[in-house]
């Protein structure tokens, strides 16, 4: 290990709180179970889990606290979520580490740090009511853990979303949705919304990326049961996981839990480790929509190409048809829903489209 990755495993260590009890278990002898995610890591003592940011110190498991590695204000269409307040801000901060090492990751700066040598960012300091204070600054009515993976971060994102609520702001996860029963029930009272990157259907796919795929399909399965709003994500990857059977199965597994679910199909461009394709053609995410739309789908969107996939940036009405929110990358053109109505016929469009002061539960 270089000194700089020594350096920042120091620093890190020395920033952390205790794990909650709700995810935290103690068994055989003096090592703990970590209930952050689906890979359940038994920690010993002097040892990490497979986030690399959990870890045994003095018979107590030590979480991340205190920092973050990145903070903006960003469009909450990029997250992304197009049914949850089209046109806000969503304050938007990371920590370090990830539960998963997928090749072609577009965050890989921060989510491999302590894993790859070469993905060192230096955290900066900030208090969790300080972050807080920003989005009420900024008129951001969300603030979303992103960037890495939340789930392993939950409890400071619990500290912060508990802090937000006094003053009316929604929590948002953007995760791989590597979750446990556990951890879902820890966040339910302080996460409102959801986006779930469903990165293939296939295991062999999930097991070389550091994951399960039946772990993912059972948070999305219980993100909707214990309803929170659940957005889904697909980053198309030309020869990974962009044939039409693949993502048939895909839109077909989200049908069944709720035809509402928004499916975003999202271009790929090479990344990281992942450098020996192109990107994906706008052609193919079309064929995606097309897809998802005969597999029961009722919000399909095709992403990461704004002004190349023609209607399938944009929201429409499925009882008749009417463009209700016309977009054009990440930036809303147009929104004629009349609350959270299609104008024309009345249809009901599931979804968050008021802020929380205004008490409007997900349609």
């Amino acid at each position: 290990m270089t000194e700089s990755a020594v350096s920042l495993r120091t620093l890190l260590e020395e920033h952390t709180m205790p794990a909650a009890e709700a995810l935290t278990r103690r068994e055989d002898g003096d090592a703990l179970r970590c209930l952050a995610c689906g890979h359940r890591c038994l920690v010993r003592k002097g040892r990490h889990g497979a986030c690399f940011v959990r870890f045994h110190r003095d018979g107590m498991l030590r979480v991340p606290t205190g920092y973050v590695s990145a903070l903006a204000v960003d469009p909450i269409e990029k997250k992304p979520f197009y049914h949850v307040l089209p046109g806000a801000g969503a304050l938007s901060f990371g920590m370090l580490g990830c539960n998963f090492h997928c090749p072609f990751c577009q965050n890989w700066m921060t989510s491999q740090t302590l894993r790859d040598e070469r993905a060192v960012v230096r955290p900066r300091f900030v208090s969790a009511r300080r972050i807080v204070e920003l989005a009420v600054e900024h008129h951001c009515p969300v603030i979303t853990s992103t960037y890495n993976e939340p789930l392993i971060t939950s409890e400071w994102a619990v500290q912060i979303f508990r802090l937000g609520r006094d003053h009316g702001l929604l929590g948002a996860y953007v995760s791989n949705g590597n979750a446990t029963p556990e951890v879902l029930e820890y966040i339910r009272p302080w996460v409102d919304v959801c986006n779930v990157d469903l990165k293939a259907f296939c295991e062999k796919t999930y097991r070389a990326l550091g994951g399960r795929l039946e772990s993912v399909l059972d948070t999305i399965r219980r993100l909707h049961q214990m309803n929170f709003w659940i957005e889904v994500v697909t980053l198309v990857v030309p020869g990974l996981n962009d044939s039409d059977d693949e993502l048939a199965r895909m839109a077909a597994f989200l049908a069944g839990v709720s035809p509402d679910i928004p499916w975003h199909v999202t271009a790929f461009h090479p990344d990281y480790k992942m450098n020996d394709r192109g990107r994906t053609p706008a052609a193919t995410l079309r064929r995606a929509w097309d897809i998802g739309r005969r597999e029961g789908l009722r919000y399909v969107y095709a992403g990461n190409l704004p002004g190349m996939v023609e209607h399938c940036e944009n929201t429409c009405c499925p009882g008749c048809g009417r463009e209700l929110i016309v977009r054009h990358g990440f930036s809303v053109r147009e929104n004629h829903l009349k609350g959270a109505c299609c104008p024309d016929c009345g249809e009901r469009i599931a979804g968050i489209w008021q802020p929380r002061g205004s008490q409007q539960a997900p349609a």
